[in-house]
């Protein structure tokens, strides 16, 4: 007995101090360091100053950190209404017996497989250019100039010309996940349905969507964690400094820790940008907590 407990020890602890090393440790000087107002990340202990919540009163004040949760919030919200329930529908869809399904699914989820620089940089130049861009050459032709001359890449349509372009690239990503659940649906009960007179619509109502509760959690939770990690998009469509239509916490978080060209973020502060870190932490865990809350699939069998 002794021996094997031994042998667990042995083998466990390496994985348990990797694990303390690479992510519990970094996780708490984070949360340590998100209490002091700290020039540069690579000051020493000694050259931080205590400023308790300070850090956090000042981020509620600053309009820029403001804008950057509102965004947010648009993108969590209003994104993934978009992005989860095209991705649901494109998957209910090539589960009926769709010809050439495996190309279909294939062509939806390839914008996953390109690089986010390089699927924005193609949204940027080819979609929404005001000269060349596909809107562009597309309205004109339809005669439609009010349109043709909407500059996506500027004032307020900029926000809306990213959240398309973020939507389209993750529609993809839901939709496998969104199959893989109804692939674990047996064939049995939309028979069964299917002789009592429950057409299409009605088995997708009473049978598919509540026996998907447990993926609509699931989808829900890694939205959020894709959101709060939003950042290539923001910055490439806003390169030079944050615009405050599409600076998301995270960008604010570096342009606090790195410098950004914006008058009021000149100045270095890593202590408010391990804040902002804490804070995205906590936007997760209270998705998590709620989600987990509202939606159980205790009851449900398959």
């Amino acid at each position: 007995m002794k021996r094997n407990r031994s042998m667990v020890v042995a083998f466990a602890l390496p994985g348990t101090l990797l694990f303390v090393l690479t992510m519990v440790y970094p996780i708490v000087r984070t949360v340590f360091m998100s209490f002091f107002a700290i020039q540069e990340i690579t000051d020493s202990v000694d050259k931080w100053k205590f400023n308790g919540i300070g850090n956090y009163i000042s981020l509620m004040k600053n309009s820029l950190y403001q804008a950057s949760w509102i965004n947010l919030a648009k993108i969590f919200v209003i994104g993934g209404v978009i992005t989860l329930g095209v991705s649901l529908l494109l998957a209910v869809i090539l589960k009926n017996g769709v010809r050439g399904r495996g190309f279909f699914q294939a062509a939806i989820y390839l914008p996953n497989v390109i690089s986010a620089v390089a699927m924005a940089t193609m949204w940027i130049q080819y979609i929404f250019n005001p000269s060349y861009g596909f809107m562009t050459k597309f309205f004109s032709a339809l005669h439609l100039d009010s349109l043709a001359q909407i500059q996506w890449l500027g004032g307020d349509y900029k926000f809306w010309a990213l959240l398309i372009s973020y939507c389209f690239g993750m529609i993809g990503h839901f939709m496998l996940i969104w199959i893989s659940g109804i692939e674990r649906i047996g064939i049995d009960y939309y028979e069964a349905a299917a002789i009592d007179g429950a057409n299409k619509v009605k088995q997708f109502f009473y049978i598919t969507l509540p026996l998907l509760k447990g993926i609509f959690r699931t989808n829900i939770i890694m939205w959020s964690i894709s959101v709060s990690g939003f950042f290539i998009w923001s910055k490439l469509f806003s390169p030079i400094s944050a615009d405050t239509s599409t600076v998301v916490p995270m960008v604010y978080m570096y342009d606090k820790l790195f410098g950004a060209e914006n008058v009021d973020e000149i100045r270095r502060d890593a202590g408010i940008a391990a804040a902002v870190g804490v804070m995205l932490c906590l936007f997760i865990v209270f998705i998590f907590t709620v989600v987990n809350r509202l939606i159980k699939d205790d009851d449900l069998e398959f």
